[in-house]
């Protein structure tokens, strides 16, 4: 499988594929097979992912131009994308890139990457600073992509999307979580699967 992690908790998962796994993560930067974080005394400067922390590769990796790197998101050939996100909507339309009013460097690749792979998973916390809930009914913020997230993942449960199938599901939960702990902070209306509490 070949799959693209985004910046902030999704980055996180190259550091958690067992061995054995025919994982590849993709960078947009040109990396086609990261590895784990590099020890500090280990590290080549020049070696880093999209969140420019210092890796390794994994056995079998390639370093392509970024050309390419885009070429393989654009054309379908990533398998797997997880990025992080500021807002979720019931029907799966993600806002991840900007908040109006601040600064912000550039959208980066999240644009291509959400129309380009074959499956969008969100990791993110379930809600703001403020309490407010980051699975909404609709997104206020810009929007990334329309109808574009498979599976949303936080801390208090894993949803179903399914790219706009109305209504989403609540698959799991975290330990120690209820399904009105979860419905007291999740703003977009869900259904929960059989068995879940």
């Amino acid at each position: 499988m070949l799959v693209n992690l985004g910046l902030g908790i999704p980055i996180l998962a190259s550091d958690y594929v067992p061995d054995g796994r025919d994982v590849f993560i993709q960078s947009e930067n040109g990396i086609i097979g990261c590895g784990p974080l590099a020890a500090d005394n280990a590290a080549d400067t020049d070696l880093v992912d999209a969140g420019s922390r210092r890796i390794t590769l994994r056995s079998g990796a390639s370093i392509v131009h970024s050309a390419d790197s885009f070429a393989m998101i654009r054309g379908g050939h990533i398998d797997l994308s997880v990025l992080g996100a500021m807002q979720v909507a019931e029907n799966g339309d993600l806002a991840n890139w900007m908040v109006p009013g601040k600064m912000v460097k550039g959208m980066g690749g999240a644009m291509d990457l959400v129309a380009g792979v074959k499956r969008v998973v969100v990791v993110m916390e379930h809600t703001e600073k403020s309490g407010a809930s980051k699975l909404v009914k609709a997104c206020t913020l810009p929007l990334t992509g329309r109808a574009v997230v498979d599976v949303v993942i936080t801390e208090l449960g894993v949803f179903d999307v399914s790219r706009g199938k109305s209504p989403l599901t609540l698959l799991e939960l975290a330990p120690g979580v209820t399904v009105d702990e979860v419905r007291a902070k999740t703003e977009a209306d869900f259904a929960v699967a059989p068995g879940l509490a």
